[in-house]
């Protein structure tokens, strides 16, 4: 059996789009998702990032059914944007606790799998708004930055075991949100852009399976940019 790459928040979007690149690279690819339906051609599992209990209840099953994941890309998060004035508690701690603390939850789980392999990839989604900020994505923005110094921190520690920790950040990604902003909008963001154009969730797919690969077995502690150039420097 192909060894078993899982992809959290993988029924759509970035998600999907990685785990499709996985598979095709070789990778028995197991999808995690809190709602909607289970993508169609992947192995799936439903978890909450915000429950430890669910984390553990998902692992549980993957583990019993399919084996211990190599590769845990931690991709599952939400928004919730508004200007800080108008931004509550309660939106500032949800994205923090699902982006973030969810993260953590579902490495530090799948820590122990690696652990015993005695080697694996922990991949998290970043952005690049982690590193440059955006006027009304306070908590989001700080989710995104907390996710480096999270990374960087289980590179050193699980380093020895041949387990690398990395975070992949883009910048603006053509999807079904984008698509609704208006032509003015989006040519205005695209012109902040060097490259002058929105990233396609394939070409972030591209770059979390190069990272997947032992083409990457000795970059750790990284954060890849992939934004056109909109965050360079960060």
């Amino acid at each position: 059996m192909s060894p078993i790459a899982l992809v959290t928040g993988g029924n759509r979007g970035i998600g999907l789009a990685i785990a499709k690149s996985l598979q095709s690279d070789g990778w028995e690819v197991v999808v995690t998702y809190r709602s909607g339906d289970a993508p169609a051609d992947f192995k799936s599992v439903k978890m909450d990032v915000t429950s430890e209990d669910s984390v553990d209840a998902a692992f549980l099953s993957i583990e019993e059914q399919w084996g211990t994941p190599e590769v845990i890309v931690a991709n599952a998060g939400i928004t919730k944007d508004t200007l800080v004035l108008r931004m509550s508690e309660e939106d500032f701690t949800s994205v923090i606790d699902t982006n973030l603390t969810g993260a953590f939850r579902v490495a530090k789980r799948g820590s122990k799998g690696l652990l015993k392999l005695k080697r694996g990839r922990l991949i998290f989604i970043g952005s690049v708004v982690g590193g440059v900020g955006a006027a009304g994505q306070v908590n989001y923005s700080a989710s995104k930055a907390g996710l480096v110094g999270m990374a960087r921190s289980f590179a050193r520690e699980l380093g020895s075991r041949s387990i690398t920790a990395n975070v992949i950040a883009p910048g603006f990604v053509e999807t079904d949100m984008t698509a609704d902003l208006d032509e003015k909008r989006r040519g205005d963001i695209a012109a902040q852009v060097p490259l002058g154009r929105f990233c396609s969730a394939e070409e972030i797919a591209e770059v979390v399976t190069f990272i997947a690969s032992p083409k990457a077995s000795y970059i750790t502690g990284a954060i890849i940019p992939v934004d056109g150039g909109l965050g360079m420097g960060h």
